[in-house]
């Protein structure tokens, strides 16, 4: 009788997200695995699932190596040291089913994402109220920032100014990009800006931007599934839009958007900044500082670039309003 398995799971909500799909795949195909997910990441996107919710464990959890996981056979998928993934032939959630299953690059279905009624409308009064705040009857989730982005560390004298938003990762847009997208946006639109750093729009602006500081990943989750856009970088947030169909418009720079993206879904209007000069970062294979390099400054736009994102915002409401 072979050994029950654990499958370990790390990085944040994007992969966590990208991951199901190779999970389902497993656990019908290897029925008799009874596997359970540690999830480094936490648990925060199997939350509801049928089938995965029971299964999900956080990797402190009481006891779980002596109760859970001293007799099964550990699993620890890393999809960017999958070939076809580090190639640009795949998917992350293909890299991760080759990474799990081991069948070679085949289709999968989208994954799934069960919110309660709770989170839903914990999300849609806050839509009411920034409606309300900002007399706009649409409202734009805008995630500007990746995973890889942190604040300027700023000294006692600086310490009241606005400190610039450093990714060397090249995913995450620039500052002055960012007030002036939103400025535009704002005639429009309510704007609800997904960041954990604090952003001085009302020196920027005189239209309220909503910025719901601390607000869990769960009722981000609600909020862009209940928006009629979404916007953003390479980051969890247009994996949340993908899941419920939302449309998106999504800027790519340092990043593979056959890797890290949905091109082939037609809800999502892919803006990539890096076709011409960017490198693959072998990130989670070995530290690279040239690639990295080279991909400075890759997320920088100039006025046209901005247009772009506005009008593809435009476009696809209104598509999605006839649809």
């Amino acid at each position: 009788m072979s050994k029950k398995t654990a499958i370990f799971l790390n990085g944040g909500a994007g992969r966590m997200i990208s991951s199901i799909p190779a999970v389902e795949k497993y656990m019908e195909e290897n029925p008799d695995k009874d596997p359970i997910l540690v999830c480094e990441g936490g648990t925060d996107v199997f939350k509801g699932h049928p089938k995965l919710h029971f299964r999900a464990y956080d990797h402190w959890h009481k006891n779980l190596f002596q109760e859970l996981l001293k007799d099964r056979d550990l699993i620890s998928p890393e999809p960017y040291r999958i070939w076809e993934y580090y190639n640009q032939k795949c998917s992350l959630a293909q890299a991760y089913d080759i990474a799990i299953n081991g069948k070679g690059l085949r289709d999968l279905q989208k994954p799934k994402i069960y919110l309660s009624k709770e989170e839903i409308l914990s999300a849609r009064k806050m839509i009411t109220e920034i409606k309300e705040k900002t007399g706009k009857d649409k409202i734009v989730v805008f995630q500007p920032f990746g995973r890889g982005a942190q604040p300027e560390p700023l000294d006692e004298k600086n310490k009241d100014k606005q400190p610039d938003i450093i990714d060397i990762t090249g995913r995450s847009l620039e500052l002055k990009n960012i007030w002036n997208i939103v400025r535009k946006l704002s005639k429009n639109y309510g704007v609800v800006v997904m960041t954990e750093f604090p952003l001085e729009f009302h020196k920027h602006m005189n239209t309220p931007v909503a910025m719901p500081m601390g607000t869990h990943i769960r009722i981000w989750m609600a909020l862009i599934k209940q928006a009629n856009h979404f916007i953003g970088c390479d980051s969890v947030g247009q994996h949340i839009a993908h899941c419920f169909d939302k449309t998106a418009t999504v800027v790519i720079g340092s990043t593979f958007p056959v890797n890290t993206s949905f091109p082939q879904d037609e809800n999502i209007d892919i803006i990539d900044l890096g076709t011409e000069t960017r490198v693959y970062s072998p990130i989670r294979i070995i530290t690279d500082e040239y690639s990295d390099r080279l991909n400075e400054g890759i997320m920088a736009m100039d006025e046209s670039v901005e247009e772009r994102i506005i009008k593809s915002t435009q476009k696809l409401i209104k598509q999605s309003k006839k649809a």
